[in-house]
């Protein structure tokens, strides 16, 4: 019975693993990866996989496994279009909102590996944290069982490449936004709306205000905000 590994450190991702996990458990041993001092080459030796997903993984993966291993990384843009980093903002800034999540075969390069699939999805509507539950649930239920179920082959990037800059915490600064809308503010607030994000805010007089979980109807916008004293 072949090992499959993933490694992922989100909560969404969690909980569809152990969902994979229980529907392929006649057919493969799956082994879970949540602290990047796990993915070692010695326990990965070990196991011998058939592959290793990372669904949401931050951290370097090591040359000498992706150079032994099927090592599949999923990025929410329809590549070459959006290597780089932030892709769910910079698609959002750039108000491109029917995309695509790639699976991609681990190289040197940044997300510039070749293609294994891609699945269509929309992100113009909801929050960060919600978009990012809905992709967990395509790449689990959709795009990881067509590897478990089939041969995929990689086959190079087409198309012109589009580099995406990481943002920083800075932009996340309201006052950083041109031709601010009302429209323009609901995707401003809810692309950065997710655990570990840094929220939207305004600095006003010593306070921070940061805004999350907003709506528009009736031409208006509503939503949460929080004031802190900025330290």
């Amino acid at each position: 019975m072949d090992n499959i590994i993933v490694a992922t450190i989100k909560e969404w991702n969690i909980s569809n693993y152990f969902k994979l996990k229980e529907l392929y458990k006649d057919r493969y041993k799956f082994h879970l990866i949540t602290n990047k001092d796990e993915l070692t080459a010695e326990y990965v030796n070990e196991l011998n996989p058939k592959y290793i997903f990372f669904p949401h993984w931050s951290w370097i993966i090591l040359k000498e496994l992706y150079d032994s291993y099927e090592c599949i990384v999923f990025h929410m843009t329809d590549l070459p279009y959006g290597r780089g980093g932030s892709p769910f903002q910079n698609l959002i800034i750039r108000e491109v909102y029917d995309t695509k999540i790639s699976a991609l075969k681990v190289d040197d390069g940044l997300d510039a590996g070749d293609i294994y699939l891609k699945e269509n999805f929309n992100i113009s509507k909801g929050s960060a944290g919600e978009n990012m539950t809905k992709i967990s649930s395509v790449i689990f239920e959709k795009m990881i069982p067509k590897f478990l179920d089939s041969e995929l082959v990689a086959k190079k990037q087409v198309g012109d490449v589009v580099n995406f800059k990481r943002r920083s915490p800075k932009d996340s600064d309201i006052n950083t936004l041109e031709n601010k809308s009302i429209n323009k503010l609901y995707d401003f607030i809810r692309m950065l709306d997710a655990d570990g994000y840094p929220k939207a805010y305004l600095e006003i007089d010593g306070l921070k205000i940061e805004f999350s979980d907003v709506d528009v109807k009736d031409d208006k916008l509503s939503g949460r905000i929080e004031v802190i004293k900025n330290v």
